[in-house]
């Protein structure tokens, strides 16, 4: 997929939401191995190093992987999101990177948002990130943030699966040149550990499974081919090896039409995740460590 800045980035990436950092360089290792060539991480995920390490070992050059990582809420600010980038920096191994995203809009801190995205602008015109973006901005914070910045955001990354298709918010950003960026794409969210204990799956869904039977493909791919082919650039996560493989070999097929708007129907509403006007200092205020 070409961005809005020019920069060209993989349609598929390897997410490492939830993962353990004992476990993320060996899942990194493996997605590098079969043919991954982007890493979405956060620093609120505590695993930037383990990612960096991941690459290091690939052998692959620095130029052959796609790297994104965001700013947690407690780093927003002019100066504090330019620490952020050091920090993350560091952490990771790398000078420049990839795709440098805000991680929330932070509503009720926004003017601190507003400082945090100027502090991404400067980033990018000193060419220590070639593409910056934002993370769970729904339409009134994009609005906001469009009139008091200069750049637009290359990248949204929100919750989209077929439960859950913000088809307002997809519009939205793809009116504006802003690739949506698809984080848990399976439906994860609907089945995580601490997220979705007692949800319906989307891994489980009749008409998931049917299109999958068809195609003989599982419910995971048909998915990921569903937000392929809807434009949607996607970032599943997993830790096993399998999975990892599996979620990659998507090319190789297309959804009819009917299948495509078969899955579209399946959207409930329901955010899987936190809703972006509670993320809140006093709810998610966790300091990053220094590298």
């Amino acid at each position: 997929m070409t961005l809005n800045s020019g920069v060209e980035m993989p349609a598929v990436g390897l997410g490492v939401f939830q993962s353990a950092p004992e476990e993320t360089t060996e899942a990194v290792a493996v997605a590098l191995e079969v043919g991954y060539r982007h890493i979405d991480t956060a620093a609120a995920y505590g695993n930037e190093r383990e990612v960096g390490e991941a690459i290091r070992r690939s052998g692959l050059v620095r130029e052959e992987v796609f790297i994104e990582t965001k700013v947690w809420i407690t780093d927003y600010g002019y100066d504090a999101t330019l620490h952020a980038f050091d920090k993350s920096a560091r952490k990771l191994g790398v000078e420049q990177i990839d795709l440098f995203i805000l991680h929330q809009a932070f509503p009720n801190g926004f003017e601190l948002t507003i400082q945090a995205y100027r502090a991404l602008e400067k980033l990018l015109s000193d060419g220590k990130v070639r593409a910056i973006g934002v993370s769970n901005f729904m339409p009134r914070h994009l609005d906001r943030l469009l009139a008091e910045t200069s750049i637009v955001p290359a990248v949204n990354q929100i919750e989209v699966h077929p439960y859950f298709r913000q088809s307002e918010l997809l519009a939205y950003d793809s009116e504006r040149g802003i690739v949506n960026q698809a984080w848990s794409p399976i439906g994860g969210v609907t089945f995580y550990p601490g997220w979705g204990e007692g949800k319906k799956s989307t891994l489980k869904d009749p008409v998931i499974v049917e299109i999958a039977a068809a195609h003989d493909k599982t419910p995971a791919q048909v998915m990921l081919r569903w937000h392929l082919q809807q434009g949607r650039q996607v970032i599943p996560k997993s830790v096993k090896p399998s999975r990892i493989r599996e979620n990659l070999d998507v090319v190789d097929f297309d959804l009819t039409e009917d299948q495509l708007a078969a899955i579209d129907t399946l959207d409930t509403g329901v955010r899987g995740g936190p809703e972006p006007e509670d993320i809140t200092l006093e709810n998610f205020g966790a300091k990053i460590p220094e590298a």
